[in-house]
């Protein structure tokens, strides 16, 4: 196998809501109260309700020059049209060999949060089941193939996210976001009963649960003057915490099938996770009155599925992470997306490996194809899928991938001279410290 004859599913992108995401799917009654994009000389602002949300900038830099990322861009006329167009988005798929994707929220919060804080319930529940809608019908229904459907789900409500999952899974979609640790939003722990019905539901369902870095436990920074590195670097460990009380759950032995994706935690750091469960549970099971029949391990390596942008490491222990469990991710539009040359540096992992051309098949694209019961070759030729011929579409169609700058905002200086980014610039990027009313 070589680099232009992979098969590139993404299991986590990002798309930037476009203005009209409400139009076309909340009824009259509720279209005055949805969530609206407010456009301003500086920036644009989602409203909802009393609450004004931020773009959080480093959500969409695919393209920009590198030093311009961080603090820009705060509107969307400084992003590819690929951030928040579908047209333009499959264009620049092409352009990066990446025949399917799977791409969460922005402004509504990966996992929906935006509806779970909005004060009116009854409001909430019928802009979410818009959202979703708008998702799986508009966003992925306009390319069949290309893109994976994703539902936000209405879990202050147990009883309507049950008849959220059904009605979503009724029109294709496998996948829902939902916290690592809900108590942070102020939901009961996944280790209560109230939990046990969406558990069921996605099992009945065969709807995988995503669980997204980001969504629950944060990464920490050990203070506002560490450099912004700090935080950056341990980001993606920052889901481990939520993987290790995620495996302790006793609904993965009562629903043998039950899928959950631990989405942009990398994997390196999952064999020790591993290795450290299993001998938790073997000295201490005697008096913990442990749930597991049989090994930690071999339950992640059944129930969970990961994803990586770039982490040999993890390559070189894949069988020690699980074979079957691994996925790739772009990360598109994000600061840690290296689009448009995803494939080069995928490519440059695997390089000495000796990984075998069906362990590549199963990390490109097999893995997920099953994690998300997605079939895009009903919809496309798989002559017609590899790296190679989507860039050669791209190509003929003339899509540019050649930096774009936009100008890009002021670093922090002190004494006349640019000092380092810290953690504090980019807390206060993310909207903390700012006037009543503004997202936090």
């Amino acid at each position: 196998m070589e680099m232009n004859d992979i098969i590139l599913i993404s299991v986590d992108d990002h798309l930037v809501e476009p203005p009209d995401v409400f139009e076309n799917h909340v009824p009259a009654a509720y279209r005055s109260s949805a969530p609206r994009l407010i456009r301003e000389p500086n920036a644009d602002f989602w409203m909802y309700g009393d609450r004004k949300i931020r773009n959080v900038a480093m959500n969409a830099v695919a393209g920009r020059p590198p030093e311009e990322y961080g603090f820009e861009p705060a509107k969307m006329t400084g992003m590819r049209r690929g951030c928040w167009d579908i047209h333009d988005r499959i264009d620049d798929m092409n352009a990066n060999g990446v025949l399917s994707s799977l791409c969460f929220g922005s402004f509504t919060g990966m996992d929906g949060s935006v509806f779970l804080a909005h004060p009116d319930k009854a409001e909430a529940l019928v802009h979410l089941k818009a959202y979703n809608d708008w998702q799986i019908d508009e966003w992925c229904a306009a390319y069949p193939g290309r893109m994976i459907p994703l539902a936000v789900l209405p879990l202050w409500d147990m009883t309507e996210t049950v008849a959220e999952i059904r009605r979503v899974a009724a029109k294709g979609c496998r996948a829902v976001c939902v916290s690592d640790n809900p108590t942070v939003k102020g939901l009961p722990s996944i280790h209560n009963e109230y939990w046990n019905p969406f558990f069921e539901a996605c099992a009945e369902n065969n709807v995988t649960i995503c669980c997204h870095i980001g969504a629950g436990n944060a990464p920490g920074h050990t203070s506002m003057d560490s450099p912004i590195e700090v935080w950056t670097t341990t980001f993606p460990m920052a889901i481990a915490m939520g993987a290790a009380d995620w495996l302790h759950h006793p609904a993965l032995k009562r629903h043998p099938n039950l899928k959950v994706s631990l989405t942009e935690g990398g994997i390196g750091w999952i064999p020790y996770l591993l290795e450290r469960a299993d001998f938790t549970h073997w000295r201490h099971h005697a008096w913990t009155n442990s749930q597991f029949e049989g090994k930690p391990s071999d339950l992640f390596r059944k129930h969970f599925f990961t994803c990586f942008i770039d982490d040999r490491f993890g390559l070189k222990n894949r069988h020690e992470v699980g074979i079957d469990t691994i996925c790739y991710e772009a990360d598109y539009p994000h600061s840690d997306s290296v689009w448009p040359e995803c494939p080069e540096l995928l490519w440059k992992s695997f390089d000495g490996l000796g990984m075998t051309d069906e362990e590549i098949n199963k990390i490109t694209h097999l893995n997920a194809m099953r994690a998300y019961d997605f079939d895009p070759f009903k919809h496309i030729a798989k002559k017609d899928a590899t790296v190679g011929a989507l860039r050669a579409a791209a190509k003929a169609k003339g899509v540019s991938t050649a930096p774009i700058s936009f100008g890009g905002a002021e670093r922090p200086v002190e004494e006349g001279v640019t000092r380092v980014v810290t953690s504090g610039d980019v807390m206060k990027l993310f909207g903390y410290g700012q006037a009543p009313g503004d997202d936090e």
